[in-house]
């Protein structure tokens, strides 16, 4: 049989421990050496305290504002006024007696004003009544130029009083057209005559109102 020859792989492999074995003893000489020796810093030592600045705290010394009075007021200079008025010297009685049994003599009372009290009913149990009726005294109303020129129509109510005698007393106007009927509705109805209104049987003044109508005819 032929003798089959080694490859030198198979040769390197036998000596893999001990190349090991010389590394590990290395590297722990290395590690004894460097534990041996000793690191001395050559640094200078750095003082990082800084001085600090000194402060120096001065005494306040606190002061008083003491408050002074105001100063008291001018005294006024009299004026003289002059004055022409003239005093009369009154002399009175100091030595007269005084008489306790007299009557003291009282002042006046006040006058009181009377006012005047109404001497007419509103309302009576018998009203006045018109002689002849409203409609005969319309026939004697005169219907004023103004008014027919300026087309003026419409009512005039007089208030009057109807007295015991069935005359009228104080014909006034309380409602008017304007135009000159309201004189003559006044005219008018100073005219008329009344049966006097009643009151318990007896003729009473009576306040009263009429109404006269103007109307113009087409």
């Amino acid at each position: 049989m032929r003798s089959e020859r080694k490859k030198p792989e198979s040769d390197l492999r036998e000596y893999y421990t001990v190349f090991m074995e010389l590394g590990l003893i290395a590297v722990l000489l290395i590690f004894i050496v460097a534990m041996k020796m000793e690191f001395v810093s050559k640094q200078k030592n750095v003082d990082l305290t800084e001085k600090q600045e000194v402060v120096k705290m001065e005494d306040v010394i606190q002061t008083k504002q003491e408050k002074t009075p105001p100063p008291p007021p001018r005294p006024q200079v009299p004026v003289e006024v002059p004055n022409d008025e003239v005093i009369e010297e009154q002399n009175i009685n100091l030595n007269a007696d005084l008489n306790l049994d007299q009557p003291l003599e009282m002042p006046p009372p006040p006058k009181q004003e009377k006012k005047e009290e109404e001497d007419f009913f509103v309302a009576v149990e018998q009203m006045p009544e018109l002689i002849g009726g409203l409609a005969k005294l319309q026939k004697k109303i005169n219907y004023p130029e103004m008014a027919r020129k300026a087309g003026i129509e419409g009512r005039v109510i007089i208030q009057f009083i109807v007295n015991e005698n069935g005359n009228v007393e104080d014909p006034h106007v309380i409602r008017g057209i304007g135009g000159g009927c309201d004189k003559e509705a006044l005219r008018v109805v100073k005219q008329a005559k009344f049966k006097p209104g009643r009151q318990r049987g007896q003729a009473v003044r009576v306040q009263y109102s009429l109404p006269i109508v103007f109307r113009l005819q087409n």
